[in-house]
């Protein structure tokens, strides 16, 4: 039974991890390329951004970083979200 038990997390953490490094890469890439634009759809998610700069910020943001195949961008925002 546990090695049963095993093998299955061994198969589903291996089947996981082409989709966590795929959206890591994505989100790391994206903070090197374009740091600003990155960190402003972040803060802007996260509803962290004053909605007086929003207007001007705007062009600033990226929202097809919040593709839903992104999985550490929309973690990062929805902890964002709650703890700040």
């Amino acid at each position: 039974m546990c090695v049963c038990v095993n093998v299955v997390c061994l198969l589903n953490a291996q089947s996981l991890m082409p989709l966590m490094f795929g959206s890591l890469a994505r989100l790391l890439s994206a903070l090197v390329i374009q740091p600003a634009a990155t960190i402003s759809t972040i803060l802007y998610y996260s509803d962290l951004l004053p909605r007086n700069l929003v207007i001007n910020l705007d062009r600033l943001v990226r929202h097809e970083f919040l593709d839903p195949q992104n999985y550490f961008f929309n973690f990062l925002v929805n902890v964002m979200r709650c703890f700040w």
